[in-house]
């Protein structure tokens, strides 16, 4: 796990919970932001996911999924700051997964195009899926430029050898079976507030399903945006210092809630 302290006097703590496939160093520049505008940032990649891992093909359990981001929110709270957690794709459908089971002590979510409903699936295999040995390999098949408009990233990872969309057939139905227990629960998460936003040219997942899932939810502060021209990946758009002044805003806002002087 690694932990970036802020520049000068810290007001909160973000953990960082990425995307299915990728890896924290995506978030880099998101990081940076952060810790130039007063917060601690504690992330690390999923088990299974970047260069420590040297996996090509993604079979982990999805409880060491949530094992691994409790441990990162544990971490996180031993600075005594208020807290916040942002997932990303599956990073968000992780964290709403252990919201609907028990509570965590944070100040505030932000989620960002949570994965309830995949639109883009495996080419080959979406009819059959079902039927596929457990051991099967699947490519997902999900591309930089299904992600981003943004060239710049293009080029950066266009060569990312630690970024693999093959799973196999049981983790991808595990996913499945995680989304759908979500989207059916039917108790809402504990009243904390959150922001949820995603991008109306999102190529991989149904947006409308996340955001029935946060309207459904019973909370006295719930944020939704829908980013009219972005894809799936918010903060790696060329519109990114936009989408960050926005999650920035809801934070200062929760925090002055609290007491804070922000």
């Amino acid at each position: 796990m690694w932990k970036w302290e802020a520049e000068g006097q810290p007001k909160a703590v973000i953990v960082i919970v990425h995307n299915a496939y990728e890896h924290h160093r995506r978030y880099a520049w998101l990081i940076q932001k952060l810790r130039n505008d007063g917060f601690h940032v504690v992330t690390s990649d999923l088990p299974g996911h970047g260069s420590d891992s040297g996996r090509r093909i993604h079979d982990e359990s999805f409880e060491s999924y949530v094992d691994h981001v409790k441990k990162m929110i544990e971490i996180a709270l031993q600075d005594n700051l208020p807290l916040f957690v942002l997932g990303h794709g599956l990073g968000a459908t992780i964290v709403m997964h252990i919201l609907q089971r028990e509570k965590l002590e944070c100040a505030g979510f932000i989620f960002s195009s949570p994965w309830l409903s995949i639109k883009h699936q495996p080419t080959k295999f979406s009819g059959v899926l079902t039927k596929l040995s457990s051991s099967m390999k699947v490519n997902h098949d999900i591309t930089i430029e299904m992600l981003t408009r943004n060239y710049d990233m293009y080029i950066e990872f266009q060569n990312d050898r630690d970024y693999s969309s093959t799973v196999v057939a049981s983790w991808y139905r595990e996913m499945l079976t995680m989304m759908k227990s979500i989207i059916t629960h039917e108790e809402s998460i504990y009243d904390v507030p959150i922001l949820l936003h995603t991008g109306g040219q999102d190529k991989i997942t149904d947006i409308s399903i996340a955001r029935k899932w946060l309207l459904n939810q019973q909370l006295s502060e719930l944020h939704y945006k829908e980013w009219k021209h972005l894809y799936h990946d918010l903060y790696q758009e060329p519109e990114r210092e936009e989408v960050y002044l926005y999650i920035e805003s809801f934070m200062d806002n929760v925090l002055r809630s609290l007491g804070y002087i922000v």
